[in-house]
């Protein structure tokens, strides 16, 4: 038989599916959720007291050692309580004893074993499972197979869970339903496939099994997400003409696309129809827009939004603070963000770190590092622990103000007690250090992370580049970017044009041509940016006929000229008025 992956997927198609089993299933899954509380052979068993591990343990222990053994569905019922409270690998090894013990099992205590390796990102264990259905001769059916295509998404295996839909399917080994369209739609979704997302709707489309609210709901809220608006809107138009009405999810993905494209308009009108629908907003639809509003500094009226949500006795939650908040933050008024947050503690709703995060960033970048650290400091006083943003945010604010000594302890701080720190954690250190002129504790952490992580990429040694040019380190920097595509980097449009500079700040004009001309070679297409760079380096060495032939070159590619560059021409002209004669475009606009 053909193989698909090592995960497992390889030996389905040889066994001998019944798709009779979800009536067991029902069962199995009715009863456990109905008996809370039963007694069996003297022993009392209320899963309402499992709180703890340990206490499910002890109930375990107890049940095997009674004689007779209590109901198979006593066992569901307390493998169910294991999977709530998240102690997955308890399940597993649970489910382990009783095989040792010869415990009869079933469908449901099977289907809890498949899911917990699914949440502990094993969804190959996963499959080791199905032979013990087969011995037990229990049928698994489609809930079997959504549960492992949901795990292998959630691993990021997205072939692996494509390889295994399409296998069910090509061997009609299972009939998928709306539940599994639904989940490998998402799963394709979630990951920037939404043309594959639609391909497959069109498919159900074609087919026996077809698509309900959520399947379209999932493509629409994809499309949104991408800014085709246009093509949503088309297909809740085509919606509606099969009879397949949206609803507050749908409807809530719309009002998403339209704020972030920022067509009030159409989110009045849309919004309007869905209540003419007898649909009403709920908390996420309000935050959806209140975040659209804030996110384009109308934070006054986001704040007239959350006041018309409790009138229709919709409360809001942390996230509609947050997104105040950050709004206010975003526009430097820090005594209105603070007055948010103190009113949704005033609503005894508890700040979380996020609410943290952002009341730091926004006193980071308004340079008020004293109160960025009370908050800092207050987040342990909360019972919370500060997340890689939070360092990353007071690095970040430390090294702006020049407070170098404080970056550095925050740093063996986050070392000792915090989170690992991630590639931006180092970028910002490595981006401070250059600043600073300390280019040699730079390049010794940066020499260190060459050899200790797998995962830096070419923003990392960007950072590097540009960090060596301006310190006058050019042969260093220009030696580190020779190298990138030995060690299986291809140098980016950053990269370049970070040497260009590099090469106009020392004067070296050919060389910075020579660079935009390689670049070009390699389908790396110079932008505003980097032409900018070029002529500000002629500008500086007065070589202004070449200048004029670059600034041709840019107004071809439709770029222009940015403050900087402007400046750089008018105290050339200032100190030698006959350039202005030089350059006809300038000249005629001056007559006129």
């Amino acid at each position: 038989m053909k193989r698909i992956s090592r995960n497992g997927i390889c030996f389905i198609s040889s066994f001998d599916i019944s798709h009779s089993c979800s009536a067991i299933t029902t069962r199995a899954y009715s009863s456990c959720h109905t008996n809370k509380s039963v007694s069996t052979n003297g022993l009392k068993i209320n899963f309402d007291n499992v709180r703890c591990l340990y206490d499910a343990v002890t109930l375990f222990h107890q049940m095997i050692g009674t004689q007779p053994l209590p109901s198979v569905l006593c066992f569901c019922q307390l493998f169910k309580t294991l999977l709530t409270m998240k102690h997955y690998s308890a399940v597993v090894s649970l489910f382990r004893e009783m095989q040792k013990l010869g415990i009869p099992i079933n469908y449901f205590i099977l289907s809890i074993l498949i899911n917990s390796y699914c949440l502990m990102h094993r969804a190959d264990f996963g499959f080791s499972v199905l032979p013990i259905y087969l011995k037990n001769g229990i049928p698994f059916n489609v809930v079997t197979f959504n549960t492992l295509i949901r795990g292998f998404f959630a691993e990021n295996k997205v072939k692996d869970a494509v390889d295994l839909f399409k296998k069910l399917v090509r061997e009609n080994i299972c009939e998928p339903n709306e539940v599994m369209y639904a989940i490998v739609m998402n799963g394709l979704s979630k990951r920037g496939h939404t043309q594959k997302s639609f391909s497959l709707l069109r498919l159900m489309e074609q087919g026996n099994t077809k698509p309900d609210i959520k399947n379209y709901s999932i493509v629409i809220d994809a499309l949104c997400k991408d800014g085709n608006l246009h093509a949503a809107i088309n297909l809740l138009n085509e919606m509606k003409q099969k009879s397949i009405h949206p609803d507050i999810v749908t409807y809530s993905s719309l009002i998403d696309g339209m704020c972030r494209l920022g067509q009030w308009e159409k989110v009045t009108s849309l919004f309007a129809e869905m209540v003419n629908h007898n649909i009403y907003p709920n908390v996420r639809t309000f935050n959806i827009m209140i975040d659209g509003l804030c996110k384009e500094g109308k934070v006054e009226d986001a704040e007239e939004v959350m006041k018309h949500m409790v009138g229709k006795s919709v409360e809001p939650d942390r996230v509609t603070y947050n997104a105040i908040m950050d709004g206010y933050c975003l526009r430097g008024q820090l005594d209105r963000a603070r007055r948010i947050f103190d009113m949704m503690i005033d609503k005894c709703i508890e700040p979380n770190i996020i609410c943290y995060n952002i009341l730091i960033n926004g006193h980071c970048k308004k340079k008020k590092l004293t109160e960025a650290m009370q908050f800092f400091r207050e987040i342990s006083q909360k019972g919370l622990n500060p997340n890689i943003v939070t360092y990353n945010t007071i690095l970040q604010g430390m090294f702006e103000v020049g407070r170098i000594g404080g970056a550095k302890k925050i740093y063996v701080e986050m070392l000792s007690a915090g989170p690992i720190p991630d590639l931006y954690t180092y970028r910002t250190l490595l981006n401070g250090y250059f600043k600073y002129g300390l280019v040699e504790e730079a390049m010794s952490l940066f020499h260190k992370l060459e050899r200790t992580r797998e995962d830096i990429d070419i923003a990392f040694y960007n950072v590097v580049i540009n960090g060596l040019c301006k310190n006058g380190k050019l042969d260093e920097a220009h030696a580190i970017f020779e190298k990138l595509s030995s060690i299986g980097l291809l140098p980016d449009l950053r990269a370049y044009t970070v040497m260009i500079n590099g090469f106009c700040l020392e004067g070296l004009l050919d060389e910075a041509k020579d660079m935009l001309r390689k670049m070009e070679d390699n389908n790396c297409f110079p932008n505003n940016v980097t032409y900018n760079v070029i002529v500000q380096g002629f500008l500086r060495c007065n070589k202004i006929n070449e200048m004029i032939n670059f600034m041709k070159e840019m107004a071809g590619r439709g770029f222009s000229f940015d403050a900087t560059t402007a400046g750089f021409l008018v105290n050339v002209i200032r100190e030698n008025p006959s350039v202005l004669d030089m350059i006809p475009e300038l000249h005629l606009k001056n007559k006129k």
